[in-house]
């Protein structure tokens, strides 16, 4: 009897503990690690939300940049850390869905390493190219690089990452072939396409748009079934040709496997705020962005339904990052 009393009093007392660490949540500052460079869309999403989110958490949110390996290094470091509610992790479409069916040798499992608190935001990508291509449309696009088999590189964020994919798809159903070139992220990406070195990526609205209307990178089309208000003169690929294309990605904020509830619980309530609030709306409106902010349990179903799509595209694809 002596004996299971103790194991009642200590397992009383560690409730007890957890109860009162997630009362006084936060003590400090929170951080929130994003799996690639600052620019990607990842980052851009994670930056429009964390003042505010901070303010309503009443402690600093601090970005922490981990790129690599097609966001793989930052969701390494994000589930090895202490689920303690002071390490968050923005996750993407890729990384959560994608790259556990192609890489055996991950070193993280979205189900088992992460514990879903809100989707934050959605967004397509933009077919462009660098303007020193001689193409205005997809049709354009199509017939140069039949023309010249092999010649064109295009750029992506990482093997395995959705811009990857979405330009694999786009070269089998268009019967082309162009050269993949993977980066560690949107921004490099970028960069290298307005340099001239690449001269296709399927970039996401968020990383593309700036140098899409300055006119440093032609669009030539949306990877979304409608046209979006940021580029309403951009036709979809379903109206270039290919009916039912749609690739974009998402993010949303996850914790180590292990945080407790009613921290969990206060996250998902404040971030859901956050992402309604109008200056933020119109922030990433304003860049291709559709907020969401819903439950911990929505958001997880969602993860789940959109791995079990991915999971038979990749099969049919042969896609694979190992």
């Amino acid at each position: 009897m002596r004996l299971m009393s103790r194991f009642v009093s200590v397992a009383v007392l560690a409730s007890v503990a957890t109860f009162a660490g997630a009362q006084g949540y936060p003590a400090r500052a929170v951080r929130v690690i994003v799996p690639f460079p600052p620019g990607a869309g990842v980052d851009i999403v994670t930056r429009a939300v964390s003042g505010r989110l901070g303010e309503a958490l009443g402690q600093q949110l601090i970005v922490d940049n981990r790129a690599g390996a097609g966001g793989i290094v930052g969701a390494e470091v994000a589930a090895k850390s202490p689920a303690d509610g002071y390490t968050l992790f923005m996750g993407t479409a890729g990384i959560l869905t994608v790259i556990p069916h192609i890489n055996s040798k991950a070193p993280y499992s979205p189900e088992r390493d992460f514990a879903p608190v809100s989707l934050v935001a959605s967004v397509p990508s933009l077919l462009v190219v660098h303007p020193s291509l001689p193409v205005n449309s997809v049709k354009d696009l199509i017939a140069l690089a039949r023309a010249k088999p092999g010649a064109i590189n295009y750029a992506s964020t990482g093997n395995g990452t959705l811009p990857h994919l979405a330009a694999e798809f786009f070269k089998a159903q268009a019967k082309i072939n162009m050269v993949h070139v993977p980066y560690k992220g949107s921004a490099p990406a970028t960069t290298d396409l307005l340099g001239g070195n690449v001269e296709v990526f399927f970039g996401n609205v968020l990383s593309v748009i700036g140098p899409v209307r300055s006119g440093r990178l032609r669009a030539l089309a949306v990877t979304s079934l409608q046209r979006q208000a940021v580029a309403k003169d951009v036709p979809t690929l379903a109206e270039s040709g290919f009916p039912g294309f749609e690739a974009g990605t998402w993010f949303g904020l996850l914790v180590p496997t292990g945080t407790p509830r009613d921290i969990i619980a206060r996250l998902h309530t404040d971030i859901a705020k956050t992402v309604r609030l109008p200056d933020v709306q119109e922030r990433l409106a304003g860049q291709g962005a559709t907020t969401i902010g819903n439950t911990p349990e929505q958001f997880a179903a969602y993860i789940r339904s959109e791995s079990a799509k991915w999971a038979k595209v990749l099969k049919t694809s042969g896609v694979r990052a190992d």
